[in-house]
C-alpha cells in the first residue's frame, strides 16, 4: 500500500506544471518574459523581449541579482562579447564594427527570443542560496546606464 501511495504521489507531482511564466515591464515600456520561473539546474527557459529601444544594445543573461543600482554580475557565460554560449547573449541592432556577426539583431518592435541555460552555480555563487535572475542590462557601450536593467528571479529546484 505504501508503494502504491508513493507511486500515485510521484505521478501527481510529475504531472504538475513546473512553473508559470513570469513577466516584468521596464521603466521605458519594455517587456521581458520568461517561460518558467522555477526550473531544474541545466534546463533552459525561453526569454522573450518586446518594446526595447533598438538603438541601445543589451546583454541578456542568467546572473546573480546585484545590490540596487549596480549592474547584474556575475553572470553565467559572463559578458558575451564573443557571440557564443548558452547563458548570456548580446543583442544589438547597431553593434560596433568588431561585433558585426556576433550580436543578435532586435526584431521589429524591439523584440527578441532566446533560450537561456540555467545553472545552479554562477562562479562561486550557488543560486539555491543567493538570488539569481534572468537579467537584461545595457551592453558595455553604455555600461553605466541602469535604465535598461530588468530582473526576473529564477528559483532552482
Amino acid at each position: 500500500m505504501k508503494k502504491m501511495l508513493a507511486l500515485v504521489m510521484a505521478i501527481a507531482i510529475a504531472s504538475m506544471p513546473s512553473s508559470a511564466a513570469a513577466s516584468i515591464k521596464g521603466s521605458q515600456g519594455q517587456v521581458l518574459t520568461v517561460s518558467k520561473s522555477s526550473v531544474r539546474s541545466g534546463s533552459f527557459v525561453t526569454v522573450n523581449g518586446k518594446y526595447f529601444d533598438e538603438t541601445v544594445g543589451i546583454y541578456l543573461a542568467f546572473c546573480v541579482i546585484p545590490p540596487k543600482g549596480q549592474a547584474p554580475t556575475p553572470c553565467g557565460g559572463g559578458i558575451n562579447k564573443a557571440g557564443l554560449g548558452e547563458a548570456s547573449f548580446w543583442i544589438s541592432s547597431n553593434p560596433p564594427p568588431y561585433a558585426v556577426g556576433l550580436t543578435q539583431e532586435f526584431l521589429p518592435g524591439g523584440r527578441f527570443t532566446q533560450k537561456v541555460k540555467i545553472s545552479r552555480k554562477i562562479g562561486k555563487f550557488d543560486c539555491t542560496k543567493v538570488k539569481c535572475a534572468i537579467t537584461v542590462r545595457a551592453d558595455h557601450l553604455r555600461s553605466n546606464d541602469r535604465s535598461s536593467d530588468l530582473f526576473i528571479p529564477i528559483t532552482i529546484k
